[in-house]
């Protein structure tokens, strides 16, 4: 096993140094080895994998005396699946995409040197290993993005993507220094040890390591995962090529993700931290969505809609649900990956024809056409708020009858009742011949996905973290005021029965059209221009370059 885990991110990197000593002779049959090396990887990620659903304990590998460990648990084991899976799908979609581009040995070099890095991150046992990967991460993604040198736009949106990924990387140093000095480890798995015998261990100004430390690791993983004000530099990397957009989108911005995981027993004895991830999370799920909306551009509409995923995997860390946020990346990297690599044929298709029969799904989304005629309102007010409740419950009860006594998964069943409340709304307002047979299909069909992701979720927290202990800490840590919690929970549900009779009347009660209308437009200018975040930090950096100018002609050294 200890072998296995050193092959696993050895063999793409040895990969990519014999790929650039001998590109001038493998010309390109450096396509081929790479692809070889990484189904070699995958092989042996696998393999792992078995070993860890059959059991086995946890095992590190030193290479170094106290850094250079390599760590073999579920989570590495899992992200290496993955990591490995997605990075063989982009190296086999390259050999034909990248074929007629200047710098092809190159482009192979750099992503065995970004599968080799990605692996190591997930794989590391110690601090610097870590960090290291961690850095290097960055650095090979802007290369990457800049495979095409004649391009200025991917040039500069390149660029910005390297500052905030290096003001990403300052936080987790500064997270390393503060653990390093209050418990004298690098190793990973002696600082949690240690954590978890002396949480309290006081730092700088008086808080206490474990508190400071999460809120830096947290930063950290918000500029990798791009939440908001920290996000532009993800919509804007479109013009690197399709792959390297696939591997970004699918495994590079979901380490975010793992990072707090892999920080967890770190978590357990924090609270506030946790509660920041919960409200950051969600600003940025809602943000995103919306954003997402609003884009005619296909590439872009995908990394907005990126940026509304991270933003709910870093809200279920928030709320506890850590196993969940690695379900979470999973899906979304083999979703995303895919919707990528298909871009580029649906954009094709479309120029020829758009493909959109005249059903009625098109007419209600298009064409904005309603039924004319309202189902009585106790009915549909049971059936769109009662039934997608009743679902969930059901579900979450037969996996874990004590998933209710948790503050997090409330949250969670709360936001999947929402969820099934507005599909089933939307598709009443849908103009069709048969709404029974309509709203019978979606409910079935919302039933069969809620089951398939409770009990899924609910393994994933079974091999993640097994000790129920671990679990009910995490739990405990995101917990809030109980008085506070249900507060919240019943002005939000008032709100949501509040909005669902308003929507259900509109039709038939006009009232504040213009005023509506006006506020629409308003709201519209507001998202075209993304919130205007990119003209704030456009004008930030004319201010800084103008104040450097000045500053240069005053002790003049120019």
């Amino acid at each position: 096993m200890e072998y296995l885990i050193v092959m696993v991110p050895a063999i793409p990197l040895v990969t990519a140094i014999i790929t650039y000593l001998l590109a001038s002779r493998l010309n390109y049959f450096v396509a081929q080895l790479s692809v070889a090396s990484i189904l070699l990887a995958f092989l042996a990620s696998l393999t792992l994998l078995w070993f860890a659903l059959s059991g086995a304990a946890p095992v590190a590998v030193s290479l170094g005396g106290s850094w250079g460990i390599l760590m073999f648990d579920p989570l590495s084991s899992l992200m290496s699946v993955v990591i490995s899976g997605i990075s063989l799908i982009v190296h086999v979609y390259s050999i034909r995409y990248m074929a007629d581009e200047e710098g092809y040995a190159r482009y192979y070099v750099l992503l065995g040197l970004m599968t080799s890095s990605l692996l190591l991150m997930v794989a590391a046992g110690d601090l610097l290993t870590m960090l290291t990967a961690w850095h290097l991460i960055g650095v090979l993604l802007y290369l990457l993005l800049v495979q095409n040198t004649a391009d200025a736009p991917t040039q500069r949106y390149a660029m910005w993507t390297m500052l905030t990924y290096r003001l990403g990387d300052l936080p987790l140093v500064l997270a390393a220094a503060v653990l390093f000095d209050a418990y004298d480890t690098w190793s990973l798995t002696e600082l949690f040890t240690r954590i978890a015998q002396n949480p309290q261990v006081s730092t700088f100004g008086g808080f206490t390591a474990v508190e400071l430390a999460g809120l830096l690791i947290a930063v950290a993983a918000f500029a990798r995962s791009a939440q908001f004000l920290l996000h532009n530099w993800l919509p804007y990397t479109m013009s690197g090529p399709t792959p390297v957009s696939a591997l970004m989108h699918a495994g590079i911005v979901n380490a975010g993700g793992f990072l707090i995981n892999r920080f967890a027993p770190l978590y357990m004895y924090t609270t506030d931290v946790l509660h920041l991830l919960f409200i950051v999370g969600l600003f940025t799920a809602i943000i995103g969505s919306v954003l997402m909306l609003a884009q005619n551009d296909i590439k872009k509409t995908l990394g907005y809609s990126t940026m509304g995923q991270m933003g709910f995997m870093i809200m279920e860390c928030g709320v506890g649900a850590f196993s969940l946020a690695v379900f979470h990346l999973i899906a979304h990297g083999l979703f995303k990956g895919t919707m990528f690599l298909g871009a580029g044929g649906v954009i094709g298709k479309a120029r020829i024809s758009d493909g959109v029969p005249k059903h009625e799904l098109y007419t209600f989304v298009v064409e904005r056409q309603v039924q004319s005629r309202r189902q009585p309102w106790l009915v549909m007010a049971a059936i769109t708020l009662a039934i997608p409740l009743l679902i969930l419950v059901a579900a979450h009860w037969l996996v874990a009858q004590d998933y209710f006594q948790k503050q997090g998964a409330i949250v969670l069943l709360f936001f999947g009742w929402v969820t099934g409340a507005q599909l089933i709304f939307a598709s009443y307002k849908m103009q069709t011949s048969n709404p029974w047979r309509l709203f019978t299909m979606i409910i079935a069909s919302f039933a069969i996905v809620v089951l398939g992701y409770a009990m899924i979720s609910h393994a994933f927290d079974l091999f993640l973290y097994p000790d129920p202990a671990a679990r009910d800490l995490l739990y405990e840590a995101a917990g809030v005021d109980f008085i506070w919690f249900n507060l919240l929970v019943a002005v939000v549900t008032a709100n949501i029965v509040f909005g669902w009779i308003m929507v259900y009347y509109a039709g038939r009660f006009r009232f504040g059209s213009r005023l509506k209308n006006t506020i629409w437009r308003n709201f519209y200018a507001l998202i075209s221009r993304e919130f205007y975040v990119m003209e704030f930090y456009s004008w930030v950096a004319r201010r800084l370059f103008a104040f450097a100018h000045r500053l240069n002609v005053l002790l003049r050294w120019v």
